[in-house]
């Protein structure tokens, strides 16, 4: 007797907390795409140049891309654009169509506007943090430069970005080989120079205690990153399927975010860029 009490009374504590497991609301799901700049910008301190994605051979493999990511079945997908529109809705992607894929170089086009239009969607956010008027620099390299010039630690800096340099000579040199689907695996597999924190981290101590530009550097960093998120989080509600379509530098914080952040969970777009690979070589025979 006091057996089949005790089990009520241990099904009935578990009770609630089943309850509030049944009344959670489902993650928001976020796969962030790290890239890089299809169209040469030059913008970064690190430039890769990239070959022509607007040729028959490219555009057949970023197809494939964008078929496998809409597999993933994206409520959503964000690129690196500014809005002024409430939900950051970008107007350009109104005006898209396909055969813009044949003129406009950009991965914010090749990528983010083609997968979401295969996966029938019919807004694009742009959730882009750039600093308006007054507003500090989120990534101030001139002073993290002059800096290590006025304090005797050029070579703390040379030796931050020297990682760089040579893994972005393998990449050019990859793209002679490399399906798209294949040099953006080389993006975003974790511990690459270019998607990874040991630059920031290595500069962490440049400057002296009151001019601590690299510690100034990683704040504004993480600041424009946070404000990015931010703006997802301002789109999105429980159940969605995000895809986040950015610069391959952002991944690090944009992932941290996606993991850590309660209500959101990420998602590896390694196993669909190798679907990717596999439609490549299938619409290749």
């Amino acid at each position: 007797m006091h057996f089949k009490l005790l089990c009520a009374a241990v099904v009935a504590a578990l009770l609630p907390v089943a309850t509030l497991a049944a009344d959670a609301p489902a993650p928001v799901q976020v796969m962030v795409l790290g890239t890089y700049h299809f169209g040469n910008p030059g913008l970064d301190v690190n430039n890769i140049k990239a070959d022509s994605v607007l040729t028959p051979a490219r555009q057949a493999e970023l197809a494939a891309v964008a078929r496998a990511f809409a597999e993933f079945k994206p409520t959503h997908v964000m690129v690196e654009m500014q809005s002024d529109a409430p939900d950051f809705a970008l107007a350009a992607y109104t005006q898209f169509t396909p055969a813009d894929l044949a003129t406009k170089a950009n991965e914010i086009v090749q990528i983010g506007y083609r997968t979401a239009r295969v996966a029938g969607l019919t807004t694009v956010n742009g959730i882009d943090e750039q600093p308006k008027a007054g507003e500090p620099d989120y990534f101030p390299y001139d002073k993290v430069e002059a800096s290590a010039a006025k304090f005797g630690q050029t070579a703390l800096l040379t030796a931050a970005n020297a990682p760089i340099a040579p893994w972005m000579k393998a990449f050019e040199a990859a793209q002679k080989t490399h399906s798209v689907a294949q040099l953006l695996t080389m993006m975003n597999t974790p511990g690459t120079p270019v998607s990874g924190m040991a630059f920031y981290y290595d500069i962490l101590p440049l400057g002296d205690a009151d001019d601590q530009a690299g510690a100034d550097l990683n704040a504004a960093w993480y600041l424009r990153n946070a404000k990015i998120f931010g703006k997802a989080m301002h789109v999105v509600k429980p159940g969605d399927r995000v895809l986040i379509v950015y610069g391959a530098g952002h991944g690090f914080w944009l992932r941290h975010f996606a993991q850590n952040v309660p209500g959101y969970q990420l998602v590896d777009p390694l196993p669909y860029l190798a679907r990717a690979k596999l439609g490549t070589r299938h619409a290749n025979r």
